[in-house]
């Protein structure tokens, strides 16, 4: 296998796990010579994930190449800190032939370092050493000198130097702990970099499990509600959670409600944690810096809680915008809305939202991964993320900014859910596909099974979870019971319900007068 490949399979096989790293988070690089079709002369190259790609599912096309003297002469114009931002448009400079993923802020990072191979992840355990309040002496006691602690700092070319510079000093190191953000691991092959990074993560997996406490979220101190009754008051509260964090923009919805979620917001020290926000930049990206916490039993009335709701979610609004006025300068980008992406709701789950149904379901499992750093890092320690003054600087950074301007145009009917009765064949499937391909997500519903799951499936066959596009439900729309049962699973699903194409029916073929 060449570079690429052996790179490629190592992305794929370290992408796919989630305890390695979490969705379109972390990047791998690899260093080789290739020939310049200029000079006819060997050149030194370095492939590595450009921005915004996924380790787990990524091509060829997703790497940025780049020429390796050009991108280490950058040592030399480096303006230093306060003007670090500049470096990522002088990446452009050091790209190799046409195309190509843009480089990512992390490209010095894996450029600087003198390893062939390098690996920067943000594995659960990993984060909960790098946010833990003693997450120094932690490094030290878990590894000894194989792994060496880095401070806090931005994501950037300083950072390049930082870590080239250990690699240079700790030449036994297999990698480092980036304090508050996750770990970088690098060596001579893309065997040996791949068992490096494995070798931090597991070793600080199984040293929590030995080591940590077994209650670090306290005790429990709100009921589970069953599964049936669990999801009934969940489609209850949907639309209405959905609603409010559409305030801005409108947004499209996600239900969690696994076993590590239910536990956390059964739990006492959800709402501290909570109120501390995640840390990991990947994460409070998705998510927002926190979440918002209901703090009603999860039996209270229905109409309490969503009082209650519309309470919270404006104090949250408040909150928000006072968080973007003091750490806003003249230069920083616009507020981009002041609702929350994570709403907590203890014996019921998490409700988490975004511009797409796979938003929505990324920053809930992003808000996942924050949870499991969170365990971990009260289980030997205590929760210390990074500053709110530093999630600030990540969050409206100019360079996220640029990124959301790449963006595409979002389609006319995005954001929308539509309910499609007598989907599953005929104008009822015609109808679902073209509503689909406006940008809607939406639930195909027929009384044969069968058929609604095939129209679904081939809506959604070109997504990486078709479920984000389009989901089936079984329905006889003579039936009301029928239909108010399906039209909960569609706002479980979605969030809630926009548009309905009432499409379902029987031909009848008589005369005139009869029928």
């Amino acid at each position: 296998m060449g570079i690429v490949d052996d790179l490629l399979k190592r992305c794929h096989e370290v992408g796919s796990d989630p305890r390695n790293t979490n969705y379109a988070g972390g990047n791998a690089s690899a260093k080789g010579v290739a020939e310049d079709p200029v000079t006819g002369g060997d050149v030194e190259l370095m492939w590595v994930k450009g921005s915004g790609g996924d380790l787990g599912t990524l091509k060829e096309s997703g790497l940025a190449v780049l020429r390796l003297d050009r991108l280490r002469a950058l040592v030399n114009v480096y303006p230093g800190v306060e003007r670090e931002d500049e470096m990522v448009a002088a990446f452009d400079h050091c790209g190799f032939g046409k195309g190509g993923a843009a480089p990512s802020i992390d490209t010095a990072m894996h450029g600087l370092v003198d390893a062939a191979h390098v690996d920067h992840l943000h594995p659960d355990s990993g984060i909960a050493i790098a946010t833990a309040a003693d997450g120094e002496e932690l490094t030290r006691r878990i590894f000894g000198d194989r792994v060496v602690w880095v401070p806090w700092r931005r994501p950037g070319f300083q950072l390049g130097l930082d870590i080239a510079a250990i690699k240079k000093d700790n030449p036994q190191a297999i990698g480092c702990v980036l304090g508050g953000h996750g770990i970088t691991a690098w060596g001579g092959t893309s065997a040996e970099c791949q068992a490096n990074s494995l070798d931090i993560i597991r070793t600080a997996e199984a040293y929590i499990a030995e080591h940590g406490r077994t209650d670090p979220f306290g005790a429990v101190i709100h009921e589970t509600l069953p599964e049936a009754e669990r999801r009934e008051r969940a489609a209850a509260l949907f639309p209405l959670i959905r609603g409010l964090a559409s305030t801005d923009r409108p947004q499209v919805g996600h239900y969690t409600d696994t076993p590590e979620v239910l536990d956390f917001v059964a739990r006492a020290e959800h709402p501290r944690l909570a109120a501390l926000g995640t840390s990991c930049p990947d994460h409070f990206l998705r998510t927002k810096v926190r979440p918002l916490v209901l703090d009603l039993s999860p039996t209270a009335p229905l109409d309490e809680v969503r009082d209650r709701l519309r309470e919270l979610h404006e104090a949250y609004r408040e909150d928000y915008r006072g968080y973007y006025e003091r750490y806003a300068t003249e230069n920083s980008p616009a507020m981009r809305g002041a609702d929350p992406a994570v709403v907590l709701v203890p014996g019921v789950g998490m409700f988490s939202f975004g511009k797409d149904k796979q938003t929505a379901r990324v920053a809930g499992e992003f808000y996942l991964n924050a949870v499991n750093v969170m365990r971990g890092a009260e289980a030997l320690s205590a929760y210390a993320p990074i500053p709110e003054s530093e999630k600030f600087r990540i969050e409206y950074w100019e360079l996220e900014e640029a990124k959301l301007r790449r963006m595409p145009r979002p389609k006319a009917l995005a954001t929308r859910v539509a309910f499609v009765t007598g989907g599953g064949s005929g104008i009822g499937a015609a109808t679902a596909r073209r509503l689909a391909a406006e940008g809607a997500c939406v639930v195909v519903a027929d009384r044969d099974a069968g058929a609604a799951e095939k129209v679904a499936a081939e809506i959604g066959a070109s997504a990486l979870q078709p479920t984000d596009v389009a989901t089936s439900v079984v329905v006889d729309v003579t039936d009301e019971t029928q239909i108010a049962a399906a039209l909960r699973e569609a706002v479980l699903a979605f969030g809630g319900v926009d548009l309905v194409v009432n499409n379902a029916g029987l031909s009848l073929s008589k005369p005139l007068l009869e029928t």
